[in-house]
């Protein structure tokens, strides 16, 4: 199951993103996800809870956004969403397209609990 690897890979990124903004723990993380990326949301759902043990991460809210298959078409030039078993421009209906988005597994946020700093006699 690599969806455990990605998960580690994930915390990993996580972790080092909260500490470099002196966090005391991650609240929620949301990932993008797109169909074709070859990661099923589910399965990475269920990996979760074993790799965030013990990382700032363990109480997180895990939210998956599904990305959408969009195309850029080579013909026309229109930018369009697709299905993923058929990649045609959705204006011309040409199957000379490039993928745009829908590969894709993003951080796309982290909500983290930071604690206040005490005022500085300083400031």
């Amino acid at each position: 199951m690599h969806e455990l690897s990605l998960c580690q890979a994930l915390l990993d990124q996580v972790e080092q993103i909260a500490r470099q903004h002196g966090a005391q723990r991650v609240e929620r993380i949301l990932l993008r996800i797109g169909p074709l990326s070859g990661v099923e949301a589910s399965l990475l759902r269920h990996a979760y809870p074993l790799a965030a043990a013990g990382t700032l991460a363990e109480e997180a809210e895990l939210a998956i956004e599904p990305a959408p298959v969009r195309v850029c078409c080579n013909a026309c030039g229109a930018e369009t969403e697709a299905t993923p078993n058929q990649l045609i421009c959705g204006h011309c209906g040409s199957f000379q397209t490039r993928l745009i988005s829908g590969n894709e597994l993003l951080l796309a946020n982290l909500e983290l609990t930071i604690p206040e700093r005490e005022n500085d006699p300083r400031d």
